[in-house]
């Protein structure tokens, strides 16, 4: 007896069976019997057709380059723009090829040819016109793409203006701003104070950013011999004392940093802030380690926190149950710079994780405006950025969605030596005790009338005692 189906396929009507197919339906009209009809897939040429191209395609959104240590200059993930909003991209002026063409930005990029302009005149001096910038970019406009996290979907010619036209900009704002080039009569980005502000915060931001050694280049082919006989600051000097407005940092500081490089202006920045010692082990020596905790809780355990006096607020200590942190001074921008340093540390491969450390540790020890109010109180912090509560909403924020290794961090033993005093039971004992009753003046009278009052129970029960043991005898 022979099956109520049977399928014959013959060579033609056999197909890739996959998602993307048309469904055709053949019955077999010779034989009266057979009702069911036979499904045949085949696929729809379009749709193959589509899915070649897009095998054939590179990524552009975060390109092969970016797994690369040379790649510098990222694209910030949407996870942390989702935490922390628009403190990643540029307000005014933009940098770069990431955001180039953004109207919102036009105002600033007309005065980027005025600016260019003035330079071209000065460098008549030297017998230099555009196009020898042009040519002096050209042969380092492949390495700029390759530093760049997104793929730069520009021409070369029009990859290379950019370059041009936004790095001279850049290194004519920093000459102005440091007097070594006069700014003209009048000139608006010198008279609105407003804009100073946002140039500084502007030029931070990860997405906004040129290569390093682009800068190099232009700086060193515009720069004109100095009368005076000392030598011509460098690029990183100048870059440095344009920021040294904002950060207060002493002349001997920037003077020690002047031959600093970085990959650009904000690893330049950073880099400024990482202290020799401090750097990160090449080795585990703690394994399985944990945060510290909040202020509240470590000053029940009897650690205090004390401003300390180094130049750079990564500096931090622990001896003898006291953790010293030099003073930072949070507003807009050094809000910005931390967010931009942290979001770079995350996306470079080969990038310390300081930036990291340090805001980590923020969030560690802050959970409410009262741990903010103590930092204040014990200048460990200046708060020009809004009240209590808003800082530490800013720390909080700041340590979301960032992985960090507490065993391979700069400050993995102070995390180890802090979570082993706490852990020490004599002093969380006695301190605590000394928290609760002795913290204020009040605490401290209540107590001592407590006290009081027991010393007089007990003395009136002893009288009591006695005098009943008397009548008795």
């Amino acid at each position: 007896m022979s099956p109520p189906f049977s399928y014959s396929l013959i060579p033609s009507e056999i197909n890739l069976i996959n998602p993307f197919m048309n469904t055709v339906n053949n019955s077999d009209k010779g034989n009266e019997n057979d009702d069911h009809g036979i499904q045949i897939w085949q696929a729809n040429k379009d749709r193959l057709t589509w899915m070649q191209q897009k095998l054939a395609e590179m990524p552009r959104i975060l390109s092969r380059s970016a797994g690369k240590s040379a790649c510098c200059i990222f694209k910030v993930p949407e996870s942390l723009i989702q935490i922390n909003g628009r403190c990643y991209q540029p307000h005014i002026v933009s940098v770069g090829p990431f955001h180039h063409g953004d109207p919102r930005l036009k105002m600033i990029e007309e005065h980027k040819w005025r600016f260019l302009g003035t330079l071209l005149k000065r460098m008549q001096r030297k017998g230099l016109g555009l196009e020898d910038l042009l040519k002096a970019v050209q042969p380092l406009e492949a390495q700029a793409r390759e530093c760049y996290s997104a793929s730069v979907d520009f021409t070369q010619d029009e990859f290379i203006e950019i370059l041009v036209v936004d790095g001279c900009f850049v290194i004519e704002l920093f000459r102005k701003f440091g007097g070594i080039v006069a700014f003209e009569a009048d000139d608006p980005l010198l008279s609105l104070s407003w804009i100073y502000s946002f140039f500084l915060r502007d030029l931070i931001r990860l997405e906004n950013q040129i290569p390093f050694f682009v800068l190099q280049c232009l700086f060193d082919l515009t720069q004109l011999p100095v009368p005076d006989p000392d030598p011509s600051p460098t690029l990183s000097k100048i870059t440095l004392q344009f920021f040294n407005n904002a950060l207060q940092r002493s002349d001997e500081f920037v003077v020690k940093f002047q031959n600093l490089t970085g990959k650009h202006i904000l690893d330049l920045l950073r880099t400024s802030f990482i202290p020799e010692g401090y750097e990160e082990p090449t080795e585990r020596k703690y394994t399985n380690s944990h945060v510290i905790h909040c202020i509240s809780k470590l000053r029940r355990a009897g650690i205090k926190l004390h401003a300390g006096n180094e130049d750079s607020f990564l500096v931090i200590k622990f001896r003898r149950g006291v953790i010293q942190m030099p003073t930072i001074t949070i507003d807009d921008f050094t809000s910005s710079f931390l967010l931009n340093c942290v979001a770079y540390e995350q996306c470079h491969r080969s990038c310390s994780k300081h930036m990291t450390t340090y805001a980590t540790l923020l969030d560690c020890l802050i959970n409410t405006a009262k741990d903010v109010e103590y930092l204040c109180d014990q200048n460990i912090v200046e708060n020009y950025f809004g009240t209590d509560a808003e800082i530490a909403r800013f720390i909080n924020n700041m340590g979301k969605d960032v992985s960090f290794d507490i065993d391979s961090c700069y400050l993995s033993e102070l995390f180890h030596d802090v979570n082993h005093y706490y852990r020490n039971h004599w002093h969380v004992h006695w301190a605590s005790f000394k928290y609760t009753y002795f913290n204020t003046p009040w605490s401290f009278v209540s107590a001592v009338a407590a006290f009081v009052l027991l010393v007089l129970t007990v003395t009136q029960t002893y009288y009591t005692v006695v005098s009943y043991v008397k009548r008795s005898g």
